[in-house]
């Protein structure tokens, strides 16, 4: 036999795990211990599919829910020698070393691979930290420096999720996806809408559509402002369908970028009926809508307990008195929670002198938000009797919502917005 220095069996420099992928489902794995520690490995070793054992003398409410849910079975009891009987994984979870040695030593004996949560080198695994993203499992492992493995887990996932990183190795298949891009700060769109954007070949943008994130495009990507083509309102949609559907139609992934989500007044599913009649498979990716999302960034809260149990959003592209408006304002003036309105400001004083007649309060509170998320955000506080005069005087203009209720009354906004 060839002769074996122990140098060439000696653990490389670094970290010596071995990194691998473990198939779970509907095996055995024993938690020995129910506290926040074992709580946070829960959530991954269900999802993994993983028939989850739980040995503890208490647990935390979360793992209590979780057995109540039927996810994990738990035994309120000591740990036992033998709990780890047809184990595929165990994990030493407990706040008590000798308890933790004793489970890692039944797994060594019954060459059960397990991790101690404790001091993680004398465990025979050790858990990396993980996410998933897009069909991908990452894992870091740092030797035991845990914060450090977490920190490059998170910049790893961070720079997927922005577009810093792409995984090119298969194209988009050719369709298009109607992304909501949030109420206006580049940060507040999903994480999967801006996974999408970054795989576009064509993106035909909203003027709501936060620019930021046109301008994290590649030189190749081919962008259409929506808001320049031409003909009036019902003939510029018309033109939007026909640029996605072309654009798809010509082996492109297609992202139509829009302010807010697609289905809050975007007119999303006219594009989606559009798409779908010619055959093309669509992705609806939703965004954080502006009529929730500006109260909040400043400070409001569209609903608050004891104070409104319901709230209304409501278009505002057309005055009540028009022919084409289908919003009954008597009733809307007899709610006593939250009224948003969007699209509002230029009509305002018809909105406000609708709501007076049909009985609304004319002390009723009343916040106007101007670019809400933006660093040029702007907040004026008004009533129902004095908004329409204060936008004028104001000077404000679209894009804005309207607040119109008790929570509009609410001045406790030192919140992180604008920035």
């Amino acid at each position: 036999m060839p002769h074996t220095s122990d140098a060439s069996i000696a653990p490389p420099p670094g970290d010596p795990n071995y990194l691998v992928g473990l198939d779970l489902r509907g095996r055995k794995v024993v938690v020995v211990g129910g506290g926040t520690v074992a709580q946070r490995r829960l959530g991954l070793l269900v999802a993994s599919g993983a028939d989850v054992h739980v040995v503890s003398k208490t647990v935390t409410p979360a793992v209590e829910g979780m057995a109540t849910a039927g996810q994990v079975t738990v035994e309120l009891r000591p740990y036992a020698e033998g709990d780890l009987a047809d184990a595929w994984y165990a994990m030493a979870c407990t706040d008590e070393p000798e308890t933790n040695a004793a489970v890692v030593a039944e797994a060594t004996a019954n060459r059960i691979f397990c991790v101690r949560a404790d001091i993680a080198r004398d465990g025979t695994a050790v858990t990396p930290a993980t996410a998933r993203y897009d069909g991908l499992t990452l894992g870091v492992l740092a030797g035991g420096a845990h914060r450090r493995s977490a920190a490059v887990r998170n910049g790893l996932l961070e720079a997927l999720q922005s577009g810093a990183v792409t995984d090119d190795s298969e194209p988009m298949t050719p369709g298009v996806a109607l992304v909501g891009g949030g109420p206006g700060d580049p940060d507040l769109i999903t994480v999967r809408g801006r996974r999408l954007l970054a795989r576009a070949d064509l993106v035909v943008a909203d003027r709501l559509a936060p620019p930021e994130l046109l301008a994290e495009l590649g030189p190749h990507v081919e962008v259409i402002d929506a808001a320049k083509i031409p003909y009036g309102r019902s003939m510029a949609q018309e033109a939007i369908n026909l640029a996605l559907i072309e654009g798809a139609k010509a082996g492109k992934f297609v992202v139509r970028l829009k302010g807010g989500d697609p289905y809050v007044f975007g007119r999303g599913y006219e594009e989606l009926e559009a798409l779908t009649a010619e055959g093309i498979p669509v992705t609806v990716v939703p965004g954080i809508t502006s009529p929730i999302s500006v109260p909040s960034a400043a400070g409001i809260p569209v609903t608050h307990r004891g104070v409104t149990h319901e709230f209304v959003v409501v278009s505002g592209h057309v005055a009540p008195d028009h022919p084409d408006s289908l919003v009954d304002w008597n009733a809307l003036a007899k709610l006593r929670g939250t009224l948003v309105l969007m699209m509002a400001v230029e009509r305002i004083d018809k909105f406000a002198a609708a709501l007076l007649a049909g009985g609304k309060p004319a002390d009723t509170p009343a916040v106007v938000i101007q670019e809400g998320t933006l660093r040029t955000q702007r907040v004026v506080r008004a009533d129902l009797a004095t908004v329409a005069e204060t936008v004028k005087a104001e000077g404000i203009r679209p894009p804005a919502i309207i607040v119109v209720g008790p929570t509009a009354g609410f001045t406790l906004d030192q919140v992180a917005y604008p920035g």
